[in-house]
C-alpha cells in the first residue's frame, strides 16, 4: 500500500522553521534551567531509562561537557578542526561530587549562552555538519537542551513539561535533514527504495525520506560506516510507500527514541519497519 504524496504538504527550501536567533536563544535557556532545576534534586544514582547504562550523574556531565565544548567553539569563533581538538582537551574534569558537577553545569549553560548570544546567523563556525554556522550552533544546542531536559524528567520520574511545537517541528526537521540526513561528502548513501511521508497534526508541517545506508571510510578518523539513515525527498515529488503522523512533540520525541505515543502509522510495513529500526539505534 502506497500513500498519495499529493496528500502532504508542499514545504519550503530549508530552513523550514520561522525560529530566529532570538527564539533559539530563548529556549536553550529555558530548556537548561530545567534540565538543571530537575536533576538537581535527583539521586545520582538513579538510572535513565532512555539513556541504556547512564546515572542522572552520567546525564548530568554529558550536557555540562557538551555546552562547555560547544561554548569554547562559539567563544572562540573556531573554524579550524585542529582548534577544535584543542579546544576539546582544555575542558574541565568530571567532578566526584554531584554538588561540584550540578556547579559546573550551570557554568557551562552560562558560558554557552555568552558565547552563541551575539553574531549574524551565518557567521563562519565549525560544526561536524555540512552547515559551519552560528545558526547551527545555536539550534543544535537548543534541541540538545530540550531532549536532554525530557531525559532529565524521564529519569525524575515525574511528568514531561510539554514541548513548544514549534520548536518540536524543528527538531523533526533537525533529525530527518541533519542528524540523519546529513552525509558527508566521502561517503555514499544505498537507497532501499522505500520512501516515508511524515506529518504534523497541529503544525501543519510535513516531510518526506528515502530510507538506505550511509557508507564509506572517513578519511579523517579511517573509520569505516555502513549504517542506516535516510536522505530527503521533495515533499509531493514522490508516492511515499508508507505514513506516520502525530503531532510536533510525540513525533520529535518519536525520532529521539524517547516516547512512542500518539504515533499513527499506515501504508506498507517494510518502509515503517526500517524506519522504527533506525529510530531503535537510538541518539544521545
Amino acid at each position: 500500500m502506497s500513500v498519495p504524496a499529493a496528500s502532504l504538504h508542499t514545504m519550503p527550501d530549508l530552513p523550514r522553521s520561522p525560529i530566529t536567533a532570538s527564539l533559539y536563544l530563548d529556549h536553550l535557556d529555558r530548556e537548561s534551567r530545567r534540565f538543571l532545576e530537575v536533576l538537581a534534586s535527583v539521586d545520582p544514582a538513579v538510572p535513565v531509562p532512555t539513556c541504556p547504562d547512564w546515572s542522572a550523574a552520567d546525564l548530568l556531565w554529558h550536557l555540562a561537557e557538551v555546552q562547555w565544548f560547544w561554548g569554547s567553539i562559539a567563544e572562540g569563533r573556531i573554524t579550524d578542526k585542529d582548534d577544535v581538538e584543542a579546544a576539546d582537551g582544555e575542558k574541565p574534569a568530571r567532578p566526584d561530587d554531584y554538588q561540584e558537577l550540578l556547579a559546573l553545569f550551570g557554568t557551562a549553560r552560562k558560558r554557552l549562552a555568552a558565547a552563541v548570544a551575539d553574531g549574524a546567523d551565518d557567521t563562519p563556525m565549525w560544526s561536524w555538519a555540512a552547515e559551519q554556522t552560528l545558526r547551527f550552533t545555536r539550534r543544535r544546542q537548543a534541541h540538545e537542551a530540550l531532549i536532554h531536559r525530557v531525559d532529565a524528567e524521564l529519569t525524575a520520574g515525574i511528568p514531561v513539561d510539554p514541548l513548544d511545537p514549534r520548536l518540536a517541528a524543528d527538531g523533526i526537521d533537525e533529525v530527518l535533514t541533519v542528524m540523519w540526513g546529513d552525509v558527508p561528502d566521502w561517503a555514499g548513501f544505498s537507497t532501499t527504495g522505500k520512501v516515508l511521508a511524515l506529518e504534523t497534526t497541529d503544525t501543519g508541517d510535513a516531510w518526506m525520506v528515502e530510507l538506505g545506508r550511509m557508507v564509506g571510510t572517513s578519511p579523517r578518523s579511517g573509520r569505516s560506516y555502513d549504517e542506516p539513515t535516510t536522505t530527503p525527498v521533495e515533499a509531493g515529488s514522490r508516492t511515499a510507500d508508507a505514513l506516520v503522523r502525530g503531532s510536533a512533540a510525540d513525533l520529535d520525541l518519536w525520532l529521539w527514541n524517547r516516547g512512542n505515543l500518539g504515533i499513527e502509522r499506515s501504508g506498507d510495513q517494510a518502509a515503517l519497519d526500517g524506519l522504527a529500526t533506525l529510530i531503535a539505534g537510538g541518539m544521545q
